[in-house]
């Protein structure tokens, strides 16, 4: 795998009971799956060269992320390493730019958008819809609301333009809830698809995900659930693809990002569904019979743990742990930085209320934001 953040982390443990040998590729001794993994090469995913000395001997590669250049997977193919997700499907994770076109292409539903220039072009693009706000991103290395500006003037628009790489415009959708279908597909054309979820965002970063999305009507649900399949099948993705996407006011559904890898929305599959998204990513990128996706419970939460003020998290276990035994606990190995992703926690049951106050409580208490 290459990458060596939490997601890593994750899926290598679900390949433990099936006996799979996992070999990572990360920046540092330091990072999260790095300090449980046994056979971790440290180098930078850019280079070729330190990427063809690690996938020597490896069956197939995956990712935890999507930043490992295109031409680099190409050549590893052209190798005759198995690449899963292949350069062909994640250059549209990768490239926003290309992601919209691909997307507009099929068919599929997208907020308006087009590659801009300059700030006196994003002034045309919002004239040429309802007008600012516009939101811009760079078309690469955005992530967790980073490389996104909503901008409400030519003036406000400066700034994405200064990393030096092409600037995606997109209209502002006037959305109800944002959502996310998490499907799974292997090489062989097998593929699942878990419950629809909501993903609740703050300041840019997902804070909350509820499973199944309350209130969601069975056809929008299943348009979601056939949306994120279909763009699998027609991307020719292998493994796990998070499809985010935006529930508008008038009853619609929009795709806003992709993600092939495991996903902050599917978190709650570790607790809640029958089989894990990491299981099954694991599963997919082996060739192996996926596993079934259902939930365990009627509602399952996932709260992120962020950083705070409060370094030692693990005092508060006995708390956490004492309030509710069912409460299921992920930490990531990080060290505690403010607002930095540090694990998440699960809660699962028949009462949403109930389970979305404990998971609530279980992560403002880890942060230190309440104390009782």
């Amino acid at each position: 795998m290459v990458g060596g953040g939490q997601l890593a982390r994750m899926t290598h443990e679900a390949g433990i009971p099936l006996g799979i040998r996992f070999k990572l590729l990360s920046d540092t001794p330091q990072d999260s799956a790095a300090q449980v993994v046994s056979d971790v090469v440290i180098g930078d995913y850019r280079d070729l060269a330190t990427l063809r000395a690690f996938a020597h001997g490896c069956d197939v590669i995956t990712f935890d992320h999507e930043h490992v250049p295109t031409e680099h997977l190409r050549a590893l193919e052209a190798d005759g390493i198995a690449v899963r997700p292949g350069p062909g499907a994640l250059q549209h994770a990768h490239d926003k730019g290309v992601m919209r076109a691909r997307l507009s292409e099929i068919g599929v539903p997208c907020p308006r958008h087009r590659i801009v220039a300059d700030p006196a072009d994003v002034t045309r693009f919002a004239a040429e819809g309802d007008g600012f706000p516009v939101v811009l991103k760079t078309v690469v290395g955005g992530y967790d609301g980073k490389g996104v500006w909503v901008v409400r003037s030519e003036d406000e628009a400066a700034d994405p333009f200064l990393a030096g790489v092409p600037v995606l415009a997109e209209e502002k959708v006037d959305f109800v809830r944002e959502l996310a279908a998490n499907v799974v597909r292997s090489p062989h054309g097998q593929a699942v698809s878990y419950p629809v979820v909501e993903s609740v965002q703050v300041n840019g970063v997902c804070d909350t995900v509820i499973a199944p999305a309350p209130n969601l009507s069975a056809d929008l649900s299943a348009q979601a659930q056939q949306l994120a399949l279909t763009i699998a099948g027609e991307l020719g993705v292998v493994g796990h693809l998070a499809v985010e996407l935006f529930e508008t006011r008038d009853g619609r559904i929009l795709v806003n990002e992709l993600a092939m890898r495991p996903h902050n929305s599917g978190h709650w599959t570790q607790d809640g569904a029958i089989t894990s998204q990491f299981a099954n990513h694991v599963r997919a990128v082996l060739d192996l019979p996926l596993g079934d996706p259902r939930p365990r419970a009627k509602w399952t939460v996932m709260a992120n743990v962020l950083g705070g003020e409060f370094p030692d998290m693990y005092s508060a276990y006995l708390h956490c742990m004492a309030r509710d035994p069912q409460l299921k606990i992920h930490m990531y190995g990080k060290d505690v930085k403010p607002g930095r992703k540090v694990g998440h926690v699960n809660t699962y049951g028949d009462d949403l209320a109930d389970v979305r106050e404990r998971a609530r409580h279980a992560a403002d208490y880890l942060r230190g934001t309440i104390t009782e």
